[in-house]
């Protein structure tokens, strides 16, 4: 999930980032059970990103004095998700004129802090629930919940080759290099361009296709001589005729053009022959897979093939009644800001009505 940037947009530093990047947290990483500060609360909230921040708006409204636990550089992504690496994010509503992902973060926490939730940046790593209330331990604190909602989110999988990172590392991340076609590849630095996919399965096609749309040409590089999309998808590719696939290659390196500090083009290897070649490219989408940040539930929770955590359609409910899902934790088809955002409401209706079923009254957390 990530937002459309802006090549030449200007960082903006929020007062979150600030805080987060000249504090450090309070860590406790060999503390005895008994020392961890134990708290109580009815909704106890997992996550940072639009789906845990949503709920937690919706959660405090209804006066279900929520905690939330936004974490700590958790999957190596501050606090906020994944907006937080993205530029200008131009396609959640009520923006017209776009905004800044660690910006637009900043305003959701804001409001889930107004309206009363109880923000910890600290990192979650263990769980359980075997039985209710439920309990949620971070290395300081122990948390006993009546309900949970999970919104830990997913990770873009990157490869990384020189010029692959971020830009303090001399690389084209958000210069010219996503994980996201459908929130990116509508940017004004890739219309009319050559751009590049790296993948072989569904979703590299889809993305190929999808940018076939705005850049000259799409080329897909693929380690392999097949792929392991789907036929039909396999098909719609192979046929689109602005459409290019570089066979049994990996990209080695990535370059700048030399003039306005974005991607040039790229530096691509021939598994087979070795030989190396160069390929004029303004974009490069990654479209390898995404990994969902489900480890710490240590198999607790019904997962599917890929990690996702499974909920009952329709609904956040996940197979511990009482556990609910939201945002891409539980998302592998959109993978959006607003879609999380949608999911987090839900997650956060769906425990108000659990809550009031289990009878569960307004002092149980004080």
């Amino acid at each position: 999930m990530c937002g459309p940037w802006g090549t030449y947009a200007k960082r903006s530093f929020s007062k979150l980032s600030a805080v987060l990047w000249n504090s450090s947290p309070t860590r406790h990483s060999g503390a005895a059970m008994d020392e961890l500060q134990a708290l109580k609360t009815r909704l106890c909230i997992i996550g940072s990103g639009p789906a845990a921040h949503t709920a937690a708006i919706y959660a405090a409204r209804a006066e279900l004095k929520p905690i939330l636990f936004e974490g700590w550089m958790a999957n190596d992504i501050a606090p906020g998700g994944q907006l937080t690496t993205t530029t200008d994010v131009e396609n959640f509503p009520g923006f017209p004129d776009g905004i800044m992902g660690m910006e637009l973060m900043d305003r959701c926490r804001s409001q889930s802090l107004r309206f009363g939730t109880e923000i910890f940046t600290e990192t979650v790593t263990k769980i359980d629930f075997s039985s209710n209330p439920f309990k949620i331990f971070t290395d300081s604190k122990s948390v006993i919940a009546d309900a949970v909602i999970v919104a830990t989110g997913a990770v873009a999988k990157r490869l990384k080759f020189p010029g692959s990172g971020d830009g303090h590392e001399g690389g084209f991340w958000n210069r010219g290099i996503s994980a996201c076609a459908v929130c990116d590849g509508a940017a004004p630095i890739f219309r009319d361009k050559p751009l590049s996919v790296i993948g072989g399965g569904d979703s590299a096609m889809e993305e190929a296709n999808f940018l076939t749309k705005f850049g000259s040409r799409v080329f897909i590089i693929h380690r392999r001589d097949t792929f392991r999309a789907s036929k039909i998808m396999q098909s719609r590719t192979l046929t689109n005729l602005k459409i290019e696939v570089v066979w049994n290659s990996e990209v080695v390196e990535a370059y700048g053009d030399g003039v306005k500090g974005v991607l040039g083009g790229l530096k691509v290897k021939n598994v087979v022959t070795g030989q190396v070649s160069d390929l004029k490219v303004s974009g490069l989408f990654f479209a390898i897979g995404h990994e969902p940040a489900t480890k710490f539930l240590d198999g607790q929770l019904e997962l599917d093939s890929d990690g996702y955590v499974v909920t009952k359609p329709g609904t956040t409910h996940t197979s511990v009644k009482g556990v609910f899902a939201a945002g891409d934790v539980q998302d592998k088809k959109y993978r959006q800001a607003i879609t999380a955002a949608g999911t987090g409401c839900m997650a956060a209706l769906d425990a108000e009505h659990y809550l009031q079923e289990i009878g569960s009254q307004e002092g149980k957390s004080d």
